[in-house]
């Protein structure tokens, strides 16, 4: 029942942990939960921040996790697997996690320019904030 969920929730939480600990330090390893926060700072030496992590995990098809939050950990990415995914799934997460840490070290541009495997492509947030268009044409 719920016990079980839970428990299922904490160990996946902590595998996942344990796979990604070396390439996305994490601050705060005590009493790890249902979700831990890992830190993409030192991707900050190839130009590369969290969103550009989370914007790339998209075009492996996983939902980008919580980004900059908490704030006391710089380049933030809380990481929360769900209680029933299947260990195949984590591994999966894990491995293109770790294929997303060697891209940003061998072609950052890769990064910065994700998602590109989506309908919509990353947008460009500075045009986006000068030229605010709240309106959606549904006769186009």
């Amino acid at each position: 029942g719920l016990k079980r969920v839970a428990e299922n929730a904490v160990i996946n939480s902590n595998y996942l942990m344990a796979k990604l600990r070396h390439e996305y330090p994490v601050p705060y390893q005590k009493n790890i939960m249902h979700e831990f926060v890992a830190c993409g700072e030192k991707f900050k030496e190839y130009g590369v921040r969290t969103l550009d992590i989370a914007k790339r995990l998209l075009d492996y098809g996983f939902h980008a996790p919580t980004i900059y939050f908490p704030l006391i950990v710089h380049e933030a990415l809380m990481i929360e697997p769900t209680e029933t995914e299947s260990k195949e799934t984590l591994d999966n997460f894990a491995q293109v996690m770790l294929k997303i840490a060697k891209e940003a070290k061998d072609n950052s541009q890769l990064l910065k320019d994700a998602p590109q495997n989506t309908p919509v492509t990353r947008l460009d947030e500075t045009n986006a904030i000068k030229n605010l268009n709240i309106k959606y044409n549904f006769e186009a």
